[in-house]
């Protein structure tokens, strides 16, 4: 993993899985930085996280200027976080191609 980075679980009533992490400028710093290598359109940026021993793949959302990270339902319960709860997550930007089209990510 690339980065790393500590954010404060929230619900947001935008698009599904509703729960996601803000992540903090310096961290999407690194984002912009590596985007053009990654976007596959709409601002969404493929990435690959792992918090606690669950490790998936997903993608970043723009909002508010920066990004944001969704956590599946799976992934909070794995981890046993809900929201209000502060998690580390540890990320890397995933290059462009390395994710399947019909979004189920390639193996870990």
């Amino acid at each position: 993993m690339d980065t790393s980075f500590t954010a404060e679980l929230f619900e947001w009533r935008g698009p599904a899985p509703f729960y996601w992490l803000a992540l903090p400028e310096d961290v999407c710093d690194y984002v912009r930085a590596e985007a053009a290598e990654a976007s596959y359109g709409w601002g969404a940026i493929p990435v690959s996280v792992r918090i606690g021993g669950t490790q998936w793949e997903t993608s970043l959302l723009p909002r508010d200027g920066g990004y944001v990270l969704p956590m599946k339902k799976g992934v909070r319960v794995q981890e046993q976080v809900a929201e209000g709860d502060t998690v580390t997550a540890a990320m890397s930007v995933a290059p462009r191609g390395g994710r399947a089209a019909n979004g189920t990510g390639r193996a870990v």
